[in-house]
C-alpha cells in the first residue's frame, strides 16, 4: 500500500459515515453518540429506528430533531444547524456536531417513593408524617425539550439521575394534593384513586414542561406513623366497646388488682398506673368519640373513689374495688379517701356507704 493510500484512509477514519444507535438496554432515556475528535462526513448516513429520535446539538443548543427512518445528511435536511454553522447551500465539508439519540417509548412500572417522611396537617391528629410510594409510566415526547431542560440544562444523561429528578417532582407535587384535599388520615387508604388523579393532573404540566408524556400514576401505599396508627387500633377498640365503656374501666380496675397486689411494690406502686390507665381511657373516649355524645353521669356504683397512699393520691376505684382492698389490707380503714359530692378528704370509716366502720365496742361485762 503505498503512501497516498494510507494518506487517504487515515482522512477516511476521521469521518463518520454512519450514525446509528442499537439499544441493548431496557432502561436507557438518553444515548450520546461517540463522536470524540472525529468529524461527520456530509452525505453520512442516520439511521434512526421505531421509537427513536435524534437530536443534532450546536455548542450546546438543540438544532435539527430526526424521526425514526433513513438520512442521508445534507445542508438540505439539516436546516437549524446550516444556518447556526452560516453554511452556504451546497456545502460539502466534514463538519462536527454533537448527536444525541433519545429513546421514545414507554418506561412502564417505574418507582417513586418519599426518601423521608412528608409533613402533613390533619384534623384530627395534628401534624403527622406521612410515608408513600407507587409507579409510574412515561415517554419522551418531545426531546428537543427533553434535551433543553433535562439533558443540556442539568447535564443529565444516565437514566438513574433522570428518574431520580422525577421521583423529587412526583413528591412534591403529592404532598401538594393530598394537603389542598383536606382528606382526613384515617380516610387516606380508600382514596388513593381520587388522590393519584390529581396528582396526576398537576404532575402532567411538570412533566410536559420537561418534554415528557405521563401516561400512568399509581398510588400503591400511604402510611402513618406507629404511634398514629396505635392511636387508630385504639380508637377502633373504643368503638366497638361503645356505651360499654364504662363497663369495660370497671373490669380492668378489678383485673389489674391481684395483679397490683403481686407487683413488690403493692398497692402504691400499680396504683399511679391503674388511675392514670382509667383517666387516660375516659378522656380518649371522649376525644374520639368526637364529643358528640357527653359521657353519662357515674352513678353511686361507678368508679369514684379516690385514696391516699403514701402521700400519693391513687384511683378512682369502685366500691366493691375500694371494700376489696380493705378487706385485703391493702388498703387501711384510715387511710384519706375523696369521691365527688363529699365536702373533702376524710378517713375512709367517715364513710358508712364502704361498710368501713370498725363495729362498736361491747358493753362491760356485769360480773
Amino acid at each position: 500500500m503505498g503512501f497516498f493510500d494510507n494518506l487517504k484512509n487515515q482522512a477516511a477514519s476521521q469521518w463518520i459515515e454512519i450514525i446509528e444507535w442499537l439499544d441493548s438496554t431496557n432502561d436507557t432515556m438518553v444515548y450520546r453518540f461517540p463522536v470524540y475528535n472525529q468529524e461527520i462526513k456530509m452525505g453520512a448516513q442516520l439511521v434512526v429506528r421505531e421509537n427513536q429520535a435524534a437530536v443534532f446539538v450546536n455548542e450546546g443548543k438543540a438544532a435539527d430533531v430526526f424521526q425514526p427512518g433513513r438520512y442521508e445528511l445534507s445542508t438540505k435536511n439539516i436546516p437549524i444547524l446550516t444556518d447556526l454553522r452560516g453554511w452556504k447551500y451546497g456545502f460539502n465539508s466534514p463538519f462536527k456536531a454533537e448527536v444525541y439519540f433519545f429513546n421514545t417509548r414507554l418506561f412502564p412500572d417505574l418507582k417513586w417513593g418519599t426518601t423521608n417522611p412528608v409533613m402533613m396537617r390533619d384534623a384530627e391528629f395534628g401534624m403527622i408524617r406521612l410515608r408513600a410510594f407507587g409507579t409510574y409510566a412515561t415517554r419522551i415526547s418531545d426531546p428537543r425539550k427533553f434535551f433543553s431542560t433535562i439533558v443540556g440544562t442539568h447535564g443529565l444523561t444516565s437514566t438513574q439521575d433522570i428518574l431520580g429528578q422525577l421521583r423529587s417532582t412526583i413528591v412534591s407535587r403529592l404532598s401538594d394534593a393530598v394537603a389542598e384535599s383536606k382528606i382526613a388520615a384515617l380516610d387516606l387508604a380508600s382514596k388513593y384513586d381520587e388522590l393519584g388523579s390529581l396528582s396526576s393532573g398537576k404532575l402532567s404540566e411538570d412533566f410536559g414542561s420537561y418534554g415528557l408524556e405521563l401516561s400512568r400514576f399509581y398510588i400503591e401505599n400511604m402510611s402513618l406513623p406507629a404511634e398514629v396508627e396505635a392511636a387508630i387500633d385504639q380508637r377502633s377498640k373504643l368503638g366497638v366497646l361503645g356505651d360499654r365503656l364504662q363497663q369495660y374501666t370497671q373490669l380492668q380496675t378489678a383485673e389489674a388488682i391481684p395483679i397490683a397486689a403481686a407487683n413488690p411494690g403493692g398497692l402504691a406502686g400499680a396504683g399511679a398506673g391503674l388511675g392514670a390507665g382509667i383517666a387516660i381511657g375516659s378522656a380518649m373516649g371522649q376525644a374520639l368519640g368526637g364529643g358528640a355524645v357527653p359521657p353519662p353521669p357515674i352513678a353511686a356504683t361507678g368508679a369514684r373513689w379516690s385514696v391516699v397512699i403514701d402521700g400519693k393520691t391513687y384511683g378512682p376505684y369502685t366500691d366493691d374495688a375500694l371494700r376489696a382492698m380493705v378487706a385485703s389490707g391493702q388498703v387501711s380503714p384510715s387511710a384519706q379517701v375523696w369521691r365527688p359530692g363529699a365536702a373533702g378528704w376524710a378517713p375512709l370509716t367517715a364513710f358508712p356507704e364502704l361498710g368501713a366502720t370498725p363495729p362498736p365496742m361491747p358493753p362491760p361485762a356485769k360480773i
